[in-house]
């Protein structure tokens, strides 16, 4: 079996068939953990964990959701409505038997609008993000973090998230989805204790970044991701991403390995279910 750690079938993407989206990653023995990004997607995810064994949630609040703006990149356009950190109704969703993280969340530098006060909109993402720590903590579960890098500067987001963590770190730590900064970035993660999650993108990352780092890191810290509708692996690059495509992430993760495809499996697997206390 395998186990996509970042999903959002949740999304209005799979509005229309969430359910046979959902019944083959069933039927190829993929576990999902679908991860909210507002509170709308985030109370959805934990509604479709009741007709599917193994699919989870993950409830929160990502950065680019604290602003109003059009988030417009490559094949991904949607309206963005600024909606406010709401502990109590969060942490009443996290009651919920299936819910196993907090997050999405984290800092987002990239879809800042420059004409509006950056430091501001910096300090509300933090102090997002500090809220979530604290219901993450509240409710002794771990984070999924989102990271992204401005334009001119990628690394900003990720070093000041670390910054952030040392101040506040979550007791249940967790994983910085779909990494991607570089190894000496990923190495403070680690030594936090930290998990890296990698999507598609290792499938046709021609820059040797993410090859290098999972050449390098602890077997014991990689996890596999989809990040659908997103991201979506070779050789299904240019159509919508799902779960049951998380085959392939896996695949380039034993070939960066040099590991056969059961054993990279297995690892992966093994680590989803100890950071986030799954039992099947």
């Amino acid at each position: 079996m395998l186990i996509d750690t970042h999903a959002h079938v949740n999304f209005n993407d799979f509005k229309s068939d969430f359910q046979q989206v959902m019944a083959r990653a069933e039927k190829h023995q993929v576990a999902i953990i679908n991860v909210g990004s507002q509170f709308s997607t985030s109370k959805r995810a934990v509604d479709m964990t009741a007709d599917f064994k193994k699919t989870y949630a993950s409830i929160g609040l990502h950065p680019v959701h604290l602003e109003d703006f059009i988030v417009e990149e490559d094949d991904v356009k949607f309206h963005a409505k600024a909606e406010e950190f709401d502990h109590s109704a969060f942490n009443i969703l996290a009651q919920e038997k299936k819910v196993i993280a907090i997050g999405e969340c984290g800092l987002d530098y990239y879809h800042v609008d420059v004409t509006r006060d950056i430091y501001s909109i910096k300090e509300k993402q933090k102090k997002a993000l500090h809220s979530q720590i604290d219901l993450a903590n509240q409710n002794k579960l771990p984070l999924i973090l989102h990271c992204r890098g401005s334009k001119d500067n990628p690394k900003d987001a990720y070093k000041d998230i670390l910054s952030e963590l040392k101040k506040n770190l979550p007791k249940k730590r967790g994983v910085i989805h779909c990494f991607g900064s570089d190894w000496e970035i990923a190495k403070q993660f680690l030594e936090l204790g930290f998990y890296l999650g990698f999507t598609g993108v290792i499938t046709f990352d021609k820059t040797g970044t993410t090859k290098n780092i999972i050449s390098q890191m602890p077997l014991d810290r990689i996890l596999a991701e989809t990040d659908c509708p997103y991201l979506t692996p070779e050789p299904y690059r240019g159509k919508r991403n799902e779960p049951i495509y998380v085959e392939y992430v896996v695949q380039k993760i034993a070939e960066i390995r040099q590991i056969n495809f059961d054993a990279a499996a297995d690892l992966t697997v093994k680590n989803a279910k100890q950071l986030f206390n799954l039992v099947f």
